[in-house]
């Protein structure tokens, strides 16, 4: 009972609302944007709402790794990562969700608040700074590691499945099309943290001794952002393969920040190692992605494929982004309003000749219904 009644103190923590509020803002600009550019919204508003616990199954991993493993973290660095975390969201600018950066600031502060002996009074509660490099820099780095990894694995899974499209302008003035993921992601991890602050404020709170130490369990919520786009290569193959390279990188930090249970310093290079990499790799997926050819651009050998709505013919005939409708009922198209004029040609059937994305020449067809022939549930470039 007492355990329950502290997991729910977790619903207190200002960033799961806050969280919550800006996953709903995130739908409604996309949907937004959709219309102006689509004339329809291609995913349901609450769509961000809906996701934000896609990675529950491996924030209780993460929960049972952290208590088994014994990663005691000190309250004062939550406090502060808290305080990074939510200034980070109120930004609505994701480049800059993922946890780790957060988490390096928040330790950041702690080491500068302990180096020049400053501290501050909020309520009751004074917050001072903490020798961050010795042990706790070490739990600290592992968990970033492990957070660095479900951020990859939720990138590779869901960022293409995500992915909203965007018309822009080419450098010759012809349409093309960018696709754009914005995602938060919460995670309630349970924590191990050290001394009575919590119990101070929150008498019934559970704890254990260990020795003659004493340690709370909190279900604390951590936060991912993400934000990125892909142009010169498909949606379906750009975040698949960003998330592997984010998730591998994770590995690569928790590792190193293992061996800091030997040297605590370690552990502190590699938070530091793990931030400068996981900027290298937005930045290099930036720039390659806003350089040389679109992926999805008017076509003058038929009309490309921008998008495909849920539950309509065109999803239903197997079609996909990125591919080109050359002709339909046998007639050649090379624009929208030719497509749709051959769509009528035949009032209860559609058959389309389609050029995918490996250059092959495949056929699709499907019955048609009266509300069907005007929207087939298509976006395409003009």
């Amino acid at each position: 009972m007492d355990l329950a009644k502290g997991i729910g103190v977790f619903f207190l923590h200002p960033a799961v609302y806050i969280t919550l509020l800006f996953s709903i803002l995130i739908g409604y600009f996309r949907v937004k944007r959709e219309r102006k550019h689509f004339r329809t919204r291609i995913l349901w508003g609450w769509t961000e709402f809906k996701h934000l616990l896609d990675g529950y199954v491996w924030a209780i991993i993460l929960s049972v790794l952290s208590v088994a493993i014994g990663l005691v973290v000190p309250s004062s660095w939550l406090f502060s990562y808290s305080a990074w975390m939510i200034l980070f969201i109120l930004l609505f600018v994701y480049q800059l969700g993922s946890a780790i950066y957060a988490m390096a600031l928040g330790a950041i502060t702690l080491y500068v608040m302990n180096r020049y002996d400053w501290s501050f009074h909020i309520s009751s509660w004074n917050f001072t700074g903490f020798n961050i490099m010795q042990e706790a820099v070490v739990p600290i780095a592992i968990l970033a590691g492990l957070l660095l990894i479900v951020e990859g694995i939720l990138i590779q899974k869901n960022g293409a499945a995500n992915a909203s499209p965007k018309l822009v302008k080419t450098a010759r003035g012809s349409e093309a099309i960018e696709y754009v993921t914005k995602r938060l992601w919460l995670l309630p991890v349970l924590l191990v943290i050290p001394g009575e602050v919590i119990s101070t404020y929150l008498p019934y709170w559970p704890q254990f001794r260990l020795g003659e130490s004493t340690f709370s369990l909190i279900l604390f919520p951590f936060v991912i952002g993400f934000q990125q786009k892909s142009r010169r290569a498909l949606a379906v193959e750009f975040f698949p393969r960003y998330g592997k390279q984010v998730w591998q990188l994770g590995i690569i930090i928790l590792v190193i920040a293992a061996v800091g249970y030997i040297m605590p310093l370690i552990s502190g290079v590699a938070l530091i190692i793990g931030v400068i990499a996981r900027l290298l790799l937005s930045y290099i997926a930036y720039k390659k992605e806003t350089t040389g050819t679109f992926a999805v651009s008017a076509q003058s050998k038929g009309v490309m494929i921008a998008g495909v709505l849920e539950d309509s013919p065109a999803e239903k005939m197997g079609l996909l982004i990125g591919e080109c409708i050359v002709k339909v009922n046998g007639h050649k198209v090379t624009n929208e309003n030719e497509l749709y004029e051959a769509v009528q040609i035949n009032a209860a059937h559609c058959r389309l000749e389609i050029v995918d994305v490996s250059g092959e020449l495949r056929l699709r067809q499907h019955i048609l219904f009266k509300h069907d022939h005007y929207r087939l549930g298509l976006l395409l470039v003009r």
